[in-house]
């Protein structure tokens, strides 16, 4: 008898609960994956004089390379880099190393492609030349639309600069 008394008025309580929806913030889901969609692949021509073998680019690339942000970085930055953006917040760096492997890595990834030598196999090889490089870390959506790597220019991640110096250090001899 208590079960059905119970039940009885448990469901007479239901039958006059207040709706509530009206009380829940509902976004519209189509604005916030519009907002974070990226845009269309962009084939990125390469900067003049973007490779280099100044060792201040190459430095640059190398810090980027193996930092993820710019309040965990170790040590300074490299001169013409900052560990923080012009609004202060922490740099995002491109922690290519969790990935990669490369010459010097500490916790050299095995995700991505090995660049160890890569000079040595690719470039001097002639296989794959700077622009190759470049297009790779700018948007690598160019050759593989379901890539894993992060897309750099296209989101503003890395400036023009930035990238021109990951890829120097990349092709760089170390």
């Amino acid at each position: 008898m208590k079960k059905g008394l119970t039940l009885s008025l448990l469901l007479g309580a239901s039958l006059f609960a207040a709706n509530l929806s009206s009380a829940i913030e509902i976004p519209d889901a189509s604005k916030i994956i519009q907002k974070d969609l990226l845009a269309p692949v962009g084939i990125d021509k390469m900067p003049d004089k973007c490779v280099t073998n100044d060792p201040k680019a190459i430095a640059r690339g190398s810090y980027i390379f193996h930092n993820l942000n710019g309040g965990s970085a170790e040590g300074d930055a490299p001169e013409g880099l900052s560990k923080k953006l012009p609004d202060g917040q922490e740099k995002q760096y491109g922690n290519c190393v969790a990935c990669h492997n490369i010459e010097k890595a500490v916790g050299g990834g095995n995700v991505g492609p090995d660049l160890t030598a890569y000079n040595e196999m690719f470039i001097k090889s002639g296989v794959r030349d700077a622009q190759y490089v470049y297009q790779k870390i700018a948007d690598p959506r160019a050759d593989n639309p379901n890539t894993n790597m992060t897309v750099n220019l296209t989101t503003k991640m890395f400036n023009e600069r930035e990238i021109c110096d990951i890829a120097s250090y990349v092709i760089s001899v170390k």
